[in-house]
């Protein structure tokens, strides 16, 4: 038999990692809703846009939501006018950014050096537990990481294997869609102080590039149009309306949300060496591979070998970007990830024959099974306090037997890997027991914890409670509760303070009181509400909730601030 052509070789190779990539991140899509923190949020604003056609100001509720910039509730929006279902919109602009991040790094590690380190750099991405769990979440950080590393790719390009123009106009127009989306966008642009020092200092491997004034600049016209996009209609629309509300909607988003956020965090308080501790174990198991790729970047550097000095350095600016403020979550700095992968990528096949590499993979799906196992074990036999009041807050039942029995089958298969793999295949092992835990977990986890971490169970009963015909209204509501509503209900404000939400509620109700409803966090009842009159609903989303008609109101009872519990509106 012949053999099989290298190109050809290379093209199958290729199309069976993204086919298995497809299916392990689009594993769980239709099995659950929307899950707090972010995610209700997004599709709640994303699924009023379609409602009400007004796509340029986003709301929730009655508010302008301000927090973000409309890009990935467009998507999702988009989504459901394609498909026609949330379950499935609301995920699948994380799906489409991871795939085109994984085939962004594969591409450039391929024109770089070889197809097979490409399907290596991109593979060390794909295995990353952040990127893995943040690409089946529908939440804006995959969305902005696709961006920006779009905008590396096209400046790479240039930069490395140009003169390449239109490959670095559509970098710098990739880096405009980032700041739409989070921001952060322009960080990409960062690719820009390496490159000069690198040709500064007559680096090898840069691109020849002669002249080209006129060219370089119309790269900031492609980032200043993309971003014109959005910001151009929004300035626009929002100085027509000439309102106080818009006009704080502008200066929310523009300035509070942006350098506001980034010179005075407000929340997510964190030391300055907070990140070395996610490069650590939010980037497992790639960062396994440190202690054969850091020697092997130091000599490449040392060659003044620019394809490593760019990408290098520019994950090195973005984790000290992040790393300045006291605010820092570990998403901040995942679009640095793809940059990391594919510098790894020249160096892995000859890594995963290393015995340490192999050992140190099998102890930590070892170790990670027997984990699971135990926690399944004690779960079961033990009943420890833990595990009833898990499955008294998720409303499971059974004591949440299906709970513990998933995690013995996660154990279980990665044991089950270890135990086929061996040293020998210590590092497979581990990515084969990794591929079975994320599919158990989206195949088993997503439909089991549903219906409280999305609040569909709690509304189903809100429905039954009050029938079709009642009305609703909503006081001291969280996203996911408006978002699974079985019918159109009242809101009056989302930040507004609660015994204000109260009051409004009270006075909406009494103009109907036969049929109009109040749904109610338990924290903000106050006096005003006979909880003995009133119905209680259930825990959900860590929180108690309740039903009242008009007999439950104090009569000439006036809500005060006292029925205000301080809780950030924001929090989770």
């Amino acid at each position: 038999m012949n053999a099989i052509p290298p190109v050809r070789g290379a093209r199958r190779e290729a199309a069976l990692f993204f086919l298995f990539a497809f299916v392990l991140l689009a594993a769980g899509i239709g099995l659950r809703d929307p899950w707090p923190s972010d995610e209700p949020r997004f599709t709640l604003v994303a699924k009023q846009m379609v409602e009400s056609g007004e796509w340029l100001f986003p709301h929730r509720g009655i508010e302008l939501y301000s927090d973000k910039p409309p890009t990935l509730m467009w998507l999702e929006a988009l989504g459901y006018e394609i498909f026609g279902h949330w379950r499935i919109a609301f995920l699948l602009p994380s799906l489409l950014a991871a795939l085109g991040t994984l085939w962004l790094v594969y591409d450039l590690g391929r024109r770089l050096w070889t197809p097979r380190t490409g399907l290596y750099a991109a593979g060390a991405l794909l295995c990353v537990v952040q990127f893995v769990y943040q690409s089946k979440r529908a939440q804006i950080d995959p969305l902005v990481t696709f961006f920006i590393t779009a905008a590396n790719y096209g400046l790479l390009r240039h930069f490395l294997l140009g003169p390449d123009w239109r490959a670095y106009w559509l970098g710098c127009f990739a880096a405009g869609l980032g700041v739409i989306t989070k921001g952060v966008g322009v960080l990409a642009l960062a690719l820009f102080l390496p490159y000069f020092f690198a040709r500064w200092r007559g680096w090898n491997g840069l691109a020849r590039i002669e002249g080209g004034g006129w060219r370089w600049a119309a790269g900031a016209l492609a980032l200043l149009a993309a971003i014109a996009l959005w910001l151009g209609p929004m300035l626009w629309t929002a100085q027509a309306h000439g309102t106080a509300e818009y006009r704080a909607y502008v200066q929310d988003i523009l300035f509070h949300q942006t350098a506001g956020r980034y010179t005075d965090s407000w929340d997510h308080h964190h030391p300055a060496t907070y990140y070395l501790v996610v490069i650590l174990f939010s980037w497992l198991p790639l960062s396994l591979t440190y202690p054969g790729t850091f020697p092997r970047w130091r000599e490449r550097l040392r060659a003044r070998d620019a394809r490593f000095l760019l990408p290098l350095a520019w994950v090195v600016l973005v984790v000290l970007f992040f790393s300045i403020p006291k605010g820092k979550r570990d998403v901040y700095i995942m679009p640095a990830l793809p940059m990391l992968a594919l510098v790894s990528g020249p160096f892995l096949a000859e890594l995963i024959g290393r015995r340490w590499l192999r050992a140190a993979s099998l102890a930590l799906v070892v170790l990670l099974g027997s984990g699971f196992v135990g926690a399944g074990l004690w779960a079961l036999a033990g009943h420890p306090a833990f595990a009833q009041r898990f499955a008294e807050q998720r409303g499971l039942e059974g004591g949440g037997a299906a709970m513990w029995w998933m995690l013995l089958a996660m154990g279980a298969a990665l044991l089950a890997a270890a135990a086929i793999g061996r040293l020998r295949r210590g590092v497979q092992a581990l990515l084969a027991g990794l591929a079975a835990l994320w599919l158990l977990w989206s195949l088993w986890a997503y439909p089991l914890l549903n219906p409280s971490s999305s609040a569909a169970g709690v509304m189903r009963k809100v429905a039954a409670i009050i029938g079709p015909h009642a009305e609703l209204a909503m006081v001291a509501w969280k996203e996911q509760n408006l978002l699974m509503a079985d019918r159109p209900a009242v809101d009056f404000g989302f930040g507004r303070p609660w015994h204000e939400q109260l009051a409004a509620a009270l006075a909406w109700q009494r103009q109907a009181p036969e049929r109009r409803w109040v749904f109610v966090q338990g924290a903000a009842l106050g006096p005003c509400v006979d909880r003995g009159k009133a119905v209680y609903v259930g825990h959900a989303n860590r929180r108690e909730w309740w039903l009242f008609r008009a007999e439950a109101v104090v009569p000439g009872c006036v809500p005060g601030p006292a029925a205000d519990s301080g809780e950030n509106p924001n929090a989770e």
